[in-house]
């Protein structure tokens, strides 16, 4: 009888977590844009044409480590702690890389200083969560998308075409109530600005609908106390969350 066959200890298990290395430069670039086009207001033509002269012929977002001017964004993810896994920003060299010209702009120095406020990313146990508050979004008490945010919407569903991982939605909004007619209350406000995000990543960006999950918590899961308006306005927020993979 022939013997059993016994496991080879040295094969390495597939590396399910690979797909992160690009969600960090997704996070790189979505940072990029926001600084820019947050301060574009206050540069002027020249100024503005040097600025982006070192963007000039990046690829996408999936090749940064490529292009030049873009490469060392690295140094934008200090470190990701095991513990609870989030992204610690280095303001500086933001402002080293992409402002040089206009360090004395209180606008641009509380721009980079709020960053951290308005697009944070977290681990948690449903996955990679990456949230924003809603005014990057969404106007107050609207549902429809913000032109300015689809930079950011648009690197994003790179990263999710690039991965293998399902994609959970959710909408979020503050303890107080709906000052609209349109909605009956706060879930279904959350829960359409949730269906907002996935339409534009289904009907402009065409992914795959089976991937996705999506709907609205209203104010039932805030992320801090509804005591000032600061902390309000963190409590609105949409969360997209690249979901872990199930283990076979």
């Amino acid at each position: 009888m022939a013997g059993k066959r016994e496991k080879n200890t040295n094969e390495e298990e597939p590396n399910t977590s690979a797909w992160m290395v690009t969600f960090s430069d997704l996070i790189m670039l979505l940072l990029t844009f926001f600084v820019l086009l947050l301060t574009m207001s206050s540069m002027d033509t020249k100024k503005l044409k040097e600025t982006f002269a070192n963007f000039s012929g990046a690829p996408g977002v999936l090749e940064l480590s490529g292009s030049r001017g873009i490469g060392d964004l690295a140094n934008f993810i200090m470190r990701y702690e095991s513990s609870d896994r989030l992204v610690v920003i280095n303001q500086d060299y933001i402002r080293r890389l992409l402002i040089p010209s206009f360090k004395k702009s209180k606008k641009v120095e509380k721009v980079i200083a709020d960053l951290s406020n308005l697009i944070h990313v977290s681990d948690d146990h449903r996955g990679l969560v990456l949230s924003f508050q809603n005014h990057v979004l969404f106007d107050p008490g609207s549902v429809t998308l913000r032109k300015d945010a689809y930079p950011f919407l648009d690197a994003i569903a790179n990263a999710i075409s690039s991965c293998p991982n399902d994609i959970l939605i959710m909408g979020h909004t503050d303890d107080r109530p709906i000052q609209t007619g349109r909605f009956a209350s706060n879930w279904e406000l959350s829960a359409y600005r949730g269906i907002s995000v996935l339409r534009y990543f289904l009907e402009k960006k065409d992914l795959p609908p089976s991937r996705f999950s999506v709907g609205g918590y209203g104010p039932s899961r805030p992320v801090h106390k509804n005591d000032s308006e600061r902390n309000r306005a963190l409590n609105r927020r949409v969360e997209i969350i690249f979901r872990h993979l199930k283990e076979v």
